[in-house]
């Protein structure tokens, strides 16, 4: 059984998404951005979690170091867009 959605719900919902405070891309890069910077700090705490365990401890240095790096890249990224206008 189909059921119609009234007319008032079709006028509710009718402009959602018409207006966007940036391009995809942008929002993908702040995004990304956010979720790392989310996660960076849990790092440390994984770190010592390992318990001396060296093999686990440089498993998580290097994960840090490399999530460092890419937070720095979609920091750029981000920058560039900026500088561009692209935002």
């Amino acid at each position: 059984m189909i059921i119609a959605m009234p007319v008032n719900n079709e006028r509710a919902f009718a402009h959602i998404g018409e207006t966007k405070g940036c391009t995809n891309h942008d929002h993908d890069i702040i995004h990304e951005l956010s979720r790392r910077l989310d996660a960076l700090w849990r790092y440390d705490q994984y770190i010592v979690n390992a318990n001396g365990l060296s093999e686990v401890e440089e498993f998580w240095i290097k994960v840090k170091a490399q999530e460092q790096r890419n937070i720095q890249t979609l920091k750029t990224l981000l920058a560039q867009q900026i500088l561009e206008n692209s935002l």
